[in-house]
Order: structure tokens, then C-alpha cells, then sequence
């Protein structure tokens, strides 16, 4: 596991640009998340990029300028293609070299016109999806959502296998789109428990999902399982992902198999990937209760139970076209942490290939929808507003029992620890708009 604490982790580390100083930033010089953009308006191929304060270093010229060396300018040259897959592919040591190089030149007791030369503001730049995603994942490990769930129809308790197994499906990773791509209302079919047939038309609850993207970095081979104890060596970082949802078009299809429709349809994540070297400060146990059963033995190691959580803090605002119109701010919906989560990433990704499934790099995995035990936790519209039966107030004149037009959903996560620095992984934002209409 990714636990080493070093040099760049220090709270006092300072960079010589001053907004990565600047109290609240999500992108301090102990961050240095990747992603890929090119400068908007501007007909440019797309590259790699780290975050630090209010720019990006540009990867691509950072690698023309060849002010590093090994496997650092190794790295930044397979970061200049337009997916970061090649860069994940090389594994922690080029990750690590090119971190840890990256923080030298930004260091504050140090100056350097090279790399200066190779910052692009945020303010100017335009993101894509930062791998080719060949296969997406979306699991379902939230006890608190899931039992939530559950009761909305009439079920006291979740399944015993939500114990034994991180239960996922296979989604569709040619709809996985960047934060601010607009989503559109799905179309399908639904049945209401009084209709006799079902009827088809835009979806009427649309609902959102906080997640985290867990992205891939070197993968396996077909046939080969990762071991628990090797599991997050194959992780390269994290993001905000927002799993879409049509919930009455998935409660008429899932009779009896998965999601379809319901889920196809978008996945937004967000521009930057945080790397698990960055989070290894906010660490902390993996408990469960000890009235549940507990794992199998393949999922359950002393290392993962000491420290296989991460306390990453999550909120979801939802911005209505009201709100907008006389430009207020999102309305905080929930906060919650993803160290409430049923299952750690180490136990999904070494689960996800025990019976040979190989992982490629790039991949994705969502760690299904984050709830935690409150209330006001919940990660999810369905929960919050217990399935559009008691709408929550967005604003002071507004009530949502799902999304409707026009809202943005848009979700922040972060990093706080005494004795550390604050790290940010940004926002994913999604705005819904109507549904196609069918001539």
C-alpha cells in the first residue's frame, strides 16, 4: 500500500507560485494531481497536466524543455500524448520520480524560468476524459445506501451477500464524460406498480450518485488475480464521479438482472486525478461492525483493516436555473466521507480480478454510491428526498423530489488531517437538459 510519508508531504512545504499558498486552495504543491487539458478556444491536441494553484504545468512542453532526466522525463514524455494510459502504465517508480521532480521545480527555495514557461491558468484551459477508458466498473459498497435503499421499498436490511462480496456491474465506458459536459434526460421505458404495461417516455426520476473514479494503473494478465496485499501497488488515483441514474427506468428493468438504461447513459468525473501518493496522509482503519460477517479470508489482511480507508470528505451542491438566474450559489445537499465506505478500493480491485479478469491500464472504477450513517449523509437525491415522497428545499422557494432541467449537480472533494495539508480534488459538475424529442 501507498503509506510512505515524505518531503512532499510536508505542511510547511511552500511553492514559489503564490496561489498554491493560498489558504483553501485544492491544488497546494503536496497535491499535484494529473489530468488532461489543452488551452480552450484554441485548436490544440490534447496533453497531460499537474494542477498546482491556479495553473497547469504543461507536460508536453515541460518534456520539449529537458530540464529533467530518467524516469521523471520518461514519464513527462508519456505524459504529453492525449491520455495519461502509457504514463499509468509505467508504474510507482515513474509516478513517484516525476512527483517528486515536480515538486523540486516548484519548490519555493528554488526558481525556474523553464517552468514557468510551461504553466497554463486553469482559468484558460479545457479538460477531457484523462484516459482511454477501455472498461468501466461501478460497484455498489455503501452499507448505509444500500440499507437506505432498500427501505424505501419495504426491505428492513441488505442482502447477505453485501457482506461477502463488493458487489459491482459492468458499465458502459463509451458515456463517460468530463466535468461540465451537459447531460441529457434519458428516454425509456418505466411502469408505475399500479399500471398494468409499462409506458415509455423521458425519465421523470433522475437522480445523481457521489462516487469516487478509482482509475487504474498497471494492470494485469488474463488469468492472474492481484492478492489483496498487492492490490493498490495496481492503483494509480482518484477522482469525483457522479454515476447517473434513472431510477424508474432502472426499478422496471432490473427484474431480475442489472442495470442498463438507467446507468448508460452519462458517467461525469472530474478533471483531476489525485494520486494515492498524494492521499496517503489521510489514511485511517477500514472497521466494520462486528455483528456483520466479516471477509472471506482472500479479502481481509491485517494492512487493509489498519489502514485501508481514506478519510476523503465529500459535499454535493445542487445549483437550480433559478438559483442561477439571479446568481446564487449551489445549495449544499449533503457531506459525507468516503471512509464510511463497506469495502476499501484494495478489496474491489483485488475481488474485481479473483476469478482472471484482467485490468488494463486506464481503466475505471466507481466506487459505488458514498453514504454514510446520518441523514444528511446521503449520497443520493432517492435517499435524501426518500424516493420524491418528501422533496428537499433547495433555495428559499424551491423543493426537488429528483432533478429537474436546467439543475447542476456539482460535487467537491477534499483531504484535511492535523498536522497536513489541505488537498482538493476539485469539482464534477453535470447539468441536466431535457430529453430528445422523437419526431
Amino acid at each position: 500500500m501507498s503509506l510512505a510519508l515524505d518531503h512532499t508531504h510536508d505542511r510547511n512545504a511552500r511553492s514559489w507560485l503564490a496561489s498554491a499558498n493560498a489558504a483553501g486552495t485544492d491544488f497546494p504543491i503536496q497535491n499535484l494531481p494529473f489530468g488532461v487539458f489543452r488551452r480552450a478556444g484554441r485548436n490544440e491536441t490534447f496533453r497531460g497536466g499537474v494542477a498546482i494553484g491556479d495553473q497547469i504545468v504543461d507536460l508536453a512542453a515541460l518534456s520539449a524543455a529537458n530540464v529533467l532526466d530518467g524516469f521523471a522525463q520518461e514519464a513527462a514524455r508519456a505524459c504529453a500524448q492525449p491520455a495519461l494510459n502509457d504514463f499509468m502504465a509505467q508504474g510507482r517508480d515513474a509516478w513517484r520520480a516525476l512527483r517528486h521532480a515536480l515538486f523540486a521545480l516548484l519548490d519555493a527555495r528554488t526558481t525556474d524560468d523553464a517552468l514557468n514557461a510551461c504553466l497554463v491558468p486553469q482559468a484558460h484551459a479545457e479538460y477531457h476524459v484523462p484516459t482511454r477508458v477501455g472498461n468501466y466498473t461501478d460497484f455498489y459498497t455503501s452499507y448505509h445506501h444500500a440499507l437506505n435503499i432498500g427501505k424505501l421499498f419495504g426491505i428492513p436490511d441488505v442482502p447477505l451477500n453485501f457482506h461477502h462480496i463488493p458487489i459491482a456491474y459492468h458499465g458502459r465506458a463509451s458515456s463517460v464524460v468530463i466535468s461540465g459536459h451537459p447531460v441529457r434526460r434519458p428516454l425509456g421505458q418505466s411502469k408505475a406498480p399500479d399500471a398494468s404495461a409499462p409506458s415509455f417516455g423521458p425519465c421523470a426520476w433522475l437522480d445523481y450518485e457521489l462516487e469516487l473514479g478509482v482509475f487504474v494503473g498497471t494492470g494485469n494478465a488474463l488469468g492472474t488475480p492481484i492478492p489483496l496485499r498487492e492490490a493498490e501497488e495496481h492503483v494509480f488515483g482518484l477522482c469525483l464521479l457522479n454515476d447517473w441514474s434513472a431510477r424508474d427506468i432502472q426499478g422496471w428493468e432490473m427484474q431480475p438482472l442489472g442495470p442498463f438504461q438507467a446507468k448508460n447513459f452519462a458517467t461525469s468525473i472530474s478533471p483531476w486525478i489525485v494520486t494515492l501518493e498524494a492521499l496517503a496522509p489521510y489514511r485511517t482503519a477500514w472497521q466494520r461492525d462486528a455483528a456483520f460477517p466479516q471477509p472471506l479470508p482472500y479479502l481481509d489482511t491485517e494492512a487493509n483493516r489498519a489502514h485501508g480507508a481514506i478519510d476523503i470528505r465529500l459535499a454535493v451542491g445542487l445549483e437550480t436555473a433559478k438559483r442561477r438566474t439571479v446568481g446564487a450559489g449551489p445549495t449544499l445537499l449533503t457531506q459525507t466521507s468516503f471512509r464510511h465506505q463497506h469495502w476499501t478500493i484494495a478489496q474491489m480491485l483485488a475481488h474485481h480480478t479473483i476469478g482472471g479478469c484482467n485490468l488494463v491500464s486506464g481503466d475505471l472504477l466507481g466506487t459505488g454510491t458514498i453514504s454514510g450513517p446520518r441523514p444528511e449523509e446521503a449520497g443520493a437525491m432517492m435517499e435524501l428526498a426518500h424516493a420524491g415522497r418528501q422533496p428537499v428545499r433547495v433555495g428559499d422557494d424551491e423543493l426537488r423530489g429528483f432533478l429537474a432541467d436546467g439543475d447542476a449537480v456539482v460535487f467537491s472533494g477534499w483531504c484535511e488531517r492535523d498536522g497536513y495539508a489541505r488537498i482538493g480534488f476539485g469539482v464534477c459538475r453535470g447539468q441536466v437538459t431535457p430529453a430528445i424529442a422523437l419526431g
